[in-house]
């Protein structure tokens, strides 16, 4: 894969960042798109544009505001109060109806435009928080049809599917970036950078990851 190109679907945060940097070193040319797409937390695109000059990689952004306006979801309502733990019998309301599918969608009609055949997402079924279209069966049949529907041959690659966060904290030790990771990205549903809020579900999984995988490289 040295010799081609990739697209990263790239917010900023945590995972893709380490998606990011695992596709630099896998891939020959890579290229990173961002979405706005009505979440609370849009301050992550600014983020993720820092670190792709860091890191001297085309950073582009789109706009898809449609994505926040057809289902409510607590990241892109500001009056609906964000869930801090999974419901039982439902996805959390954290959960963005179809972002996945149109991010995918959007990102390979882009590549494809591009002459680029492999697309990188940090969708990952160990650590998805519910998520239905964080599956590797969704990411799998998506890919089928994303190519039938173009008429392509892209490729859609997810470095983290079977990954914990102690693991995708792992390998971002591995790639070199792990203090850029820590400290420069934005998970937080809050906005907040860095370590986060430390309350929102993505800054929970994210610190429970980063303090598995320290207590691991500690014992080394």
């Amino acid at each position: 894969m040295l010799n081609e190109k990739a697209l990263v679907v790239f917010s900023g945060g945590q995972d893709s960042t380490t998606c990011l940097f695992w596709a630099k070193r896998e891939f020959k040319e890579v290229m990173a798109l961002s979405f706005r797409y009505g979440q609370k937390h849009v301050k992550e695109v600014e983020y993720a544009h820092a670190i792709a000059e860091k890191a001297g990689i085309e950073h582009h952004v789109m706009d898809i505001p449609l994505i926040g306006t057809l289902g409510r979801n607590s990241l892109t309502d500001p009056t609906m109060e964000m869930d801090e733990n999974k419901p039982v019998t439902s996805c959390p309301n954290t959960f963005v109806p179809g972002r996945n599918l149109f991010f995918l969608s959007i990102a390979s009609v882009f590549a494809n435009e591009q002459g680029i055949k492999h697309i990188v997402t940090g969708v990952s079924e160990t650590d998805y928080s519910g998520y239905p279209d964080c599956r590797d069966a969704f990411i799998k049949s998506l890919n089928v049809t994303l190519n039938l529907g173009l008429e392509t041959q892209v490729i859609l690659h997810t470095p983290l599917m079977w990954l914990d966060k102690a693991e995708t904290w792992a390998l971002a030790d591995e790639l070199g970036v792990f203090d850029l990771v820590r400290n420069e990205t934005l998970t937080c549903y809050n906005g907040i950078p860095g370590e986060g809020c430390g309350h929102c579900p993505a800054c929970q999984l994210r610190r429970e990851g980063l303090e598995k995988y320290l207590e691991i490289r500690n014992k080394k």
